[in-house]
């Protein structure tokens, strides 16, 4: 047997390992994927199989499709399907997995450790009437922002391969199916521990703050106080996260606390889209008819957040509940600083600034004002700045901005770096391209109809978004004009 094991994992490379299965289980039920009728790889990340150290050419074959189709349980995994609630839209729920399947945790070559999840895998004992599975559409474009938002170097899950399920599935029309296998530090959420304080014992909910801890902020776990020193840790990082978002215009659509993770990178990709013209206000969802989830609302959203972790987290924070509310609330007032630190410093690199002065943040807003005024571009205004090309920018020419560039340059001026650390520290800070909307809906329609090289070929432009490459400037360009505003869908 232990032969055959070590043969099985030469082969593939699966060397898994199972520690969320060991929580109780309330957390969790043991699950395989229904199989599906005609499983074929239509999109496969090379560089991320070898990097989970996978054997990319057996994934490649019709038995690793089998496998990322769910029709094949690898050795050593152990399936399931994880409870959690949310607060969806403001209002409460019991939620969890309702179509995907955690095959099981990945332990690569540099012993980092991995989730192993199939997205549309079939129903659940969660999927609440749903059908469990999920349209091709959807789940590459999944695919295709996972990858740009890692490009751009903002924490996020990630996209192994998309299989075709030689299947349809029936939304407002029959679409074909798919399965996404999805790469995660963990899928552990702010509505797991919601779920756990609702639905579980105390000292289950202290067994998972102690298995977030161990798996994602180690160095605090022999704290006395580590469930506060927790809550702080997961601020930091979402308040983090969150400036990166706001940075390169990037509107997530539907934060529901089941989206936010503790681990600090981006998850569920549905109705999310990236900015063109700059305005606070922006919404794609079409489910997001009020905007709470709109672009400059996101910190709001991710501190109110936060506040239903610290809610779940509270017997654990004190035996004294007052005072638990008390140490909470002090936690949570932080998030502001952080972010606006965070934000502050990514806004100072955009503009080749090293330094601090007490002025960056009106010359900061003032920039921001003018691009909203006159439906300026977000990514292309800084773009054009990073190339010293200012007559791209539809602001050029206006007094407002002309003044504006003066103060910019003489702030440049100011600091001990030279003018070529400073245009590099843009390059390194603005993208030159982001998935477009237009880009993306373009290679979602012409994958529908059976041809991916849209898809790869923006795939390959995304990878390296700070490059300033010739292959790069058509896509930078803007779509047309459209009778409608563009709008996103869940694709559930």
């Amino acid at each position: 047997m232990g032969d055959t094991m070590t043969k099985e994992l030469s082969e593939t490379g699966w060397n898994f390992d199972n520690s969320y299965a060991r929580l109780p289980q309330t957390f969790f039920t043991s699950q395989n994927p229904t199989p599906v009728r005609s499983p074929k790889l239509a999109v496969f990340n090379k560089p991320l199989a070898a990097s989970l150290g996978l054997n990319v050419s057996t994934l490649e074959s019709e038995d690793g499709a089998a496998v990322l189709a769910g029709n094949k349980i690898p050795e050593g995994a152990s399936p399931l399907a994880q409870a959690y609630a949310g607060h969806q839209f403001g209002h409460f729920t019991m939620l969890g997995d309702g179509r995907a399947v955690l095959l099981g945790e990945q332990i690569t070559p540099q012993d980092e450790r991995f989730d192993i999840q199939l997205k549309g895998s079939g129903r659940t004992p969660y999927s609440r009437g749903g059908d469990g599975r999920a349209a091709l559409g959807p789940m590459l474009r999944e695919y295709i922002i996972s990858e740009a938002m890692f490009g751009l170097g903002i924490p996020t899950t990630r996209s192994l391969a998309v299989v075709t399920t030689g299947e349809e599935i029936a939304r407002e029309s029959y679409l074909p199916g798919a399965i996404l296998t999805r790469v995660a530090a963990s899928h552990l959420r702010v509505g797991t521990f919601q779920y756990a304080a609702r639905w579980g014992s105390q000292e289950e909910l202290r067994e998972l703050a102690d298995y977030a801890i161990k798996r994602h902020y180690p160095e605090i776990q022999d704290e006395e106080n580590r469930y506060l020193m927790f809550l702080e840790e997961v601020i930091k990082r979402q308040a983090m996260l969150i400036a990166k978002w706001q940075l390169v215009g990037f509107i997530h659509g539907v934060m529901n606390t089941d989206n936010m993770t503790i681990s600090g990178e981006t998850i569920d990709y549905g109705p999310c889209a990236f900015m063109d013209t700059y305005d606070p206000a922006t919404v794609f969802s079409s489910i997001d008819r009020e905007g709470r989830y709109a672009y400059g609302n996101q910190p709001n959203i991710g501190v109110w957040n936060l506040a239903r972790l610290a809610e779940a987290l509270l017997p654990l924070l004190h035996e004294n509940q007052e005072q638990a509310v008390t140490l909470a609330q002090d936690k949570l007032s932080d998030f502001a600083q952080f972010f606006e630190s965070n934000w502050l410093e990514g806004m100072r690199a955009k503009l080749g600034l090293f330094n601090e002065e007490e002025q960056d943040n009106p010359l900061i807003k003032d920039l921001l004002d003018m691009m909203q005024k006159h439906n300026a571009d977000y990514t292309n205004t800084f773009r054009a700045l990073t190339l010293n090309k200012p007559e791209e920018i539809i602001l050029h020419g206006t007094p407002e901005f002309t003044e504006w560039l003066e103060r910019w340059n003489t702030r440049r001026d100011r600091q001990e770096e030279s003018k070529e650390s400073s245009i590099q520290l843009m390059r390194n800070s603005n993208p030159a391209v982001i998935p477009r909307n237009h880009r993306v809906e373009e290679a979602l329609e012409a994958a529908n109809n059976g041809d991916y090289s849209v898809m790869e070929r923006l795939l390959e432009v995304l990878s390296n978004p700070y490059a300033y490459s010739e292959e790069q400037l058509e896509y930078t360009t803007l779509p047309g004009p459209s009778p409608r505003p563009y709008r996103t869908f869940c694709g559930t």
